[in-house]
């Protein structure tokens, strides 16, 4: 395509950024890594077979000199085995941190940058961040609120320069914005059904997990969020565990997920507290006051949901709203999400995987709006 004059710019032909070929690997590398639960063997035997179909590689630059590479750059680090020697090969903590933050790129892309902090509210008053509007003083504003310059014009005006005084009626504050805290629980279903027909539910919802955990703790360093995730039972994972997430010959135990969740929400000193579920199946899971398991995958067992809406009531009654991500689309399904929504009075997603983390985002971002007291 020519280059092109108009209105007296000049466009050029869009040239994609050259990569080394280290860096065409390890971005299919990343991908593969979460997709095989972080097993560098596997991921490697992928990346092989896609090489061998795409010409990845080059003469001067192969499979071997990739993970060499891998290895000087701090990627990858040989464990050690029980006997003293090397074991298998197994990622690091820096490439842990850089999946999260490709997670965060690749799911929340379109994002503004933002600085650290917290998110505006719609509430003005006394806080902590300065919104550019002045008002009158009022009785109880702090001193540390007046605009010192707008009041001496304001003094100026209302007495002249010859008399020069300065009084209540005077003084003009800038207006503050509350930023208000969130406390997040993300709750990730591992049940055997996230990969059941041949469909990888989990990479996704690990993606987003890695993706949210990124963009809370960098630029909402106030904001707190905890993973779990839920089988038979239901287990808190650290973020760096994220990567390695893999399901289980389970059933889904929903109601164990949303005590912990609450449970681990309650401990919190935060005002504004909220739950994210993303599940594809019914709850088919309960564990029982003895220690024993009540099963049943047929169906909507009415003895698992009725407790299920129970938690989700438990949940009102705290404050503290639940969004359902739903990956599925069978009625009945959707039946149990929708008696569960009502229960909570929160909010429910019927979704496929595209776009799961952009409705996450807007809604953690929806949910933090409110006024701390």
């Amino acid at each position: 395509m020519p280059n092109k004059m108009r209105g007296g710019f000049r466009f050029k032909p869009y040239e994609k950024p050259k990569q080394s070929p280290f860096d065409v690997l390890f971005d299919v590398f990343k991908e593969l890594i979460v997709h095989t639960a972080g097993d560098f063997d596997e991921a490697i035997d992928w990346l092989k077979e896609l090489d061998a179909e795409y010409n990845l590689t080059t003469p001067d630059y192969t499979i071997e000199d990739f993970i060499e590479d891998l290895k000087k750059k701090g990627y990858i680090q040989e464990r050690v085995g029980n006997n003293g020697g090397n074991g298998e090969m197994s990622i690091t903590a820096k490439t842990e941190r850089l999946l999260r933050k490709a997670a965060l790129e690749q799911i929340f892309g379109q994002l503004r940058k933002a600085g650290s902090g917290s998110h505006k509210t719609k509430h003005g008053g006394t806080g902590d961040e300065h919104i550019g509007h002045t008002r009158a003083y009022q009785f109880g504003d702090g001193i540390d609120q007046i605009d010192l310059t707008a009041s001496v014009k304001n003094a100026q005006i209302n007495h002249g320069m010859n008399d020069f005084q300065l009084d209540e009626n005077d003084l003009i504050v800038e207006e503050t914005q509350f930023k208000a805290q969130m406390s997040t629980v993300l709750m990730i279903d591992i049940s055997h059904s996230m990969i059941l027909y041949g469909e990888d539910r989990i990479t996704p919802a690990k993606k987003v997990a890695m993706a949210l955990t990124e963009l809370i703790t960098t630029r909402y360093p106030k904001d707190t969020i905890d993973i779990l995730v839920f089988g038979n039972d239901a287990w808190t994972i650290p973020i760096k565990e994220l990567p390695y997430l893999q399901v289980g010959p389970y059933h889904t135990n929903t109601v164990a997920g949303l005590r912990l969740a609450m449970d681990i929400l309650r401990k919190k000193r935060n005002t504004n507290k909220q739950i994210f579920m993303i599940t594809d199946g019914k709850p088919s899971c309960i564990r029982e006051a003895n220690g024993e398991y009540y099963k049943n995958s047929n169906g909507l067992d009415s003895y698992i949901t009725d407790k299920c809406y129970n938690q989700a009531a438990q949940a009102r009654k705290l404050k503290i709203p639940i969004t359902t991500f739903m990956i599925a689309s069978d009625p009945y399904l959707q039946q149990f999400v929708q008696r569960f929504t009502e229960a909570n009075q929160g909010k429910a997603f019927y979704t496929g995987l595209k776009g799961l983390g952009e409705m996450i985002f807007e809604d953690y971002e929806n949910n933090r709006k409110k006024r701390i007291r």
